[in-house]
């Protein structure tokens, strides 16, 4: 497997994982928050779509966008889990495109824009979207077990 494969292989499982925990929730639950400061079920997930473009866009695009009250308006502007689940679905189709069209030497060559993740390699953008798509999975599992609910085993079996 060539590192192109491998790390489409490695965004396409963070989502498997993610999809599998927010199979807990229905178009019902977009607005829910344990809290009204904290995201939303849907912003949660729009959340994790932006981070993923935001990555993408950081190490292989126009650099780093760190307006981050924007950011946080526009995904809390998101009240359908059905519209945050597309936009996520887009999101990492799109970073499995761009690293699979990528070369090897562009994927280890560092991120231009070095105000954020300095001195790492555009493929490092990779692990930064599975580590965050993780936290927000295991935030949403809290939210599923507020609401009385157990959130599949994202591992399989």
């Amino acid at each position: 497997m060539d590192l192109q494969q491998t790390f489409a292989a490695r965004l396409r499982t963070s989502l498997a994982y993610f999809q599998g925990t927010a199979s807990a929730f229905s178009e019902e639950d977009s607005a829910f928050a344990p809290d009204p400061a904290m995201f939303t079920v849907a912003a949660h997930v729009a959340h994790t779509a932006d981070s993923v473009d935001w990555f993408v866009e950081g190490a292989f695009g126009k650099g780093w966008d760190l307006d981050f009250e924007a950011l946080e308006a526009r995904v809390r502007n998101v009240t359908s889990l059905g519209e945050a689940n597309g936009w996520l679905e887009r999101s990492f189709a799109n970073a499995v495109r761009t690293v699979e069209a990528a070369t090897s030497d562009e994927l280890l060559a560092p991120i231009p824009d070095e105000r954020m993740m300095k001195g790492m390699s555009r493929a490092g953008v990779v692990n930064g979207i599975v580590d965050h798509t993780a936290h927000h999975r295991g935030s949403l599992a809290v939210y599923a077990r507020v609401l009385g609910r157990v959130p599949p085993m994202p591992y399989g079996g």
